[in-house]
């Protein structure tokens, strides 16, 4: 009788077995794949409701979203641009493509991005009297890595309807409260611009004396979080400021975008 205990038979087996788990693993992975974007389209669909104020959990969230109108904004000029096609625009990717980005010096980095990408999608919330808010994405540098998400903002470009942040690497418990409700609640209502139109919003060590000089620009630090406090401090500064979406904001309040 052959023996079956063999080390040819045994490494022959093991490398069938191994090249069936392959074939059923890429298989899966090649059927789920369609599912899977769609349900990362839907997500960032979701926060982008959230920011604004609008996500309703019980109703169809694609339903929601069509009160969004997309655009794609020229960060340079800081005016909409229709030639780019703001559905299949993927602002991650262009960032990478230096055709679509420029190299950011060093002391225009203070988000830590490297490389600034030239278009934006910005999301429209308009009802029947017009503009109501305007949800910009933003990222930047925090402890472990890079925060993206979205800041909503009220039609006088100035008052914060929401922020949100749908990818970062930021430490559970500490530096991940930036997905803490009450946190983000504290944005609701705080002023990101000074009467003279300087990026004044600022996330501060420790807790915001209420009614303290300039608390309605100011947001409580994360507790434990230094470093995550201040990336999402300068991500706020960089995309306010000139070389984000500042002179959007400003062409779109004068009606000029």
């Amino acid at each position: 009788m052959a023996n079956n205990d063999t080390i040819k038979k045994t490494l022959t087996v093991a490398l069938l077995l191994c090249i069936v788990c392959s074939v059923v693993v890429s298989t899966a992975s090649v059927l789920l794949k369609p599912a899977q974007i769609a349900n990362k389209q839907l997500d960032f669909k979701r926060n982008i409701l959230l920011a604004a104020g609008l996500l309703d959990e019980d109703k169809n969230i694609d339903e929601q979203f069509e009160l969004i109108e997309t655009r794609i904004v020229d960060l340079q000029t800081g005016k909409f641009n229709d030639d780019i096609d703001a559905v299949n625009f993927d602002q991650r990717k262009a960032v990478k493509d230096p055709q679509l980005s420029d190299v950011l010096s060093s002391k225009d980095d203070i988000a830590g991005l490297s490389r600034r990408e030239k278009y934006a999608k910005v999301y429209l919330v308009n009802d029947d009297s017009g503009l109501q808010t305007v949800v910009l994405p933003v990222s930047g540098y925090g402890l472990w890595g890079t925060l993206y998400g979205f800041l909503a903002v009220e039609s006088d470009m100035n008052t914060v309807v929401g922020l949100g942040y749908y990818d970062h690497k930021e430490t559970p418990g500490l530096g991940a409260e930036v997905d803490n409700p009450r946190w983000k609640g504290l944005w609701q209502g705080k002023k990101l611009y000074s009467r003279n139109g300087d990026v004044a919003i600022s996330v501060i060590k420790g807790s915001v004396a209420p009614g303290s000089a300039g608390a309605e620009h100011k947001v409580d630090g994360l507790s434990g979080a230094t470093l995550t406090s201040v990336g999402v401090d300068n991500m706020m500064k960089f995309w306010l400021g000139s070389n984000g979406y500042g002179p959007f904001l400003k062409n779109l309040k004068a009606g000029e975008a």
